[in-house]
């Protein structure tokens, strides 16, 4: 198809537009393909040094134009080809992609490749990541504490200054530019499997929860001797996922038996959460038209199946859990689309949504 304008496309069917999607992604995966095949032959013939540039990098970055990450990539991939010519079938096809690729590069060797790039097909990251943890354990890491650099003043680089700057005019005063302030670069939280059944957990807190962590280390010596963070946040959590599952689902070690919930109310039981929890798995059970479930385990809502609206009533059997997206998208088939003006904030709150909303109940606070 050649390129369309939004116009054009507002046009195509829902099934039109998602096979053309599908088309396209196809066809972006043999131009990449393409493209790693002849990068690793410029770098065997190593062409971009006649080109002007110091390395292949260089000249992905200036002469192809591609991002730093995407050139950090690619070069890697291409490299890898360079010596299992068979990846370049499997990135065609899409059973691998480059992201999956780079993180097996490194243990990839002529007698385990075929092995590997068959157990990592159509593998997510993460599965990749638990992959090569139980093929290649990496030993545990110390558990450290330790105090990030703050941000601090940069003068200017050395040189002459522009005269108005540093004499000023007759009706101005002499102006010196403001120091540059660097920042430190942004901690992103990392979790990472080490080897079956540990993992690298690396975060940036703030002083005060840095203060909770070291008031438990000294309230638990007697129960943790070395103090180790892994444990003592391990017990935290332990106690927070119990705290959780009372407050969303009234989890009790003796749970009181159910008053049920009246004809016509929308309020859904303790009772009925749990069940509903337990029979879905914690995860959205809404299931397209090919058979696939979403799955997804955050932001989760209770869905009245049949909408509270049309007679559903707050049954296990017409309750299941759905991911706000997909409880909202749920809403929109039942009722149509609502316009901005009826949206009030605060009508929706995770685990505590009960199903589809009306546009008269879209006006109702939560309680």
């Amino acid at each position: 198809m050649s390129t369309e304008t939004p116009s054009a496309l507002a046009r195509l069917s829902d099934d039109d537009l998602m096979a053309e999607l599908k088309r396209l992604a196809h066809c972006a995966r043999d131009a990449t393909a393409l493209l790693i095949a002849y990068l690793a032959e410029l770098d065997t013939r190593r062409l971009y040094l006649a080109a002007g540039f110091s390395s292949l990098f260089a000249y992905c970055t200036a002469a192809l134009r591609l991002s730093e990450s995407e050139a950090y990539n690619r070069i890697e991939v291409a490299r890898t080809v360079r010596r299992f010519p068979v990846v370049l079938d499997l990135l065609r096809n899409g059973s691998v992609n480059l992201t999956t690729i780079r993180l097996l590069a490194p243990q990839l060797a002529l007698e385990n490749h075929q092995e590997l790039l068959a157990a990592a097909s159509e593998r997510s990251r993460r599965e990749v990541e638990e992959l090569l943890a139980r093929r290649f354990p990496q030993p545990p890491i110390a558990s450290s504490v330790r105090k990030l650099p703050c941000a601090r003043s940069v003068l200017p680089p050395p040189g002459p200054l522009p005269i108005a700057l540093v004499t000023g005019t007759p009706s101005a005063p002499a102006i010196l530019p403001a120091p540059a302030t660097l920042q430190p670069p942004s901690r992103r939280a990392v979790v990472a499997p080490l080897a079956p059944d540990q993992y690298k957990v690396a975060f940036t807190a703030n002083a005060e929860t840095c203060r909770k962590l070291r008031l438990a280390q000294d309230l638990l010596r007697h129960q943790v001797p070395d103090g180790d963070p892994a444990e003592i946040i391990d017990r935290a959590l332990s106690a927070l996922l119990q705290e959780l599952a009372r407050k969303k689902l009234g989890a009790s070690n003796r749970p009181r038996p159910s008053r049920g919930t009246a004809p016509g109310s929308r309020h859904i039981s303790s009772e009925v959460k749990r069940a509903v929890w337990l029979r879905d798995g914690g995860r959205c059970a809404f299931v397209a038209k090919s058979g696939r479930r979403c799955g997804e385990r955050g932001f989760l809502e209770f869905h009245h199946v049949e909408p509270h609206a049309a007679g559903g009533e707050a049954t296990a059997r017409n309750i299941a859990l759905r991911c706000r997206p997909h409880n909202g998208y749920e809403a929109e088939r039942h009722f149509g689309p609502r316009e901005p003006a009826q949206l009030v904030s605060g009508t929706s709150c995770a685990m505590e949504c009960e199903g589809s909303r009306t546009r008269l109940q879209a006006s109702i606070p939560s309680g």
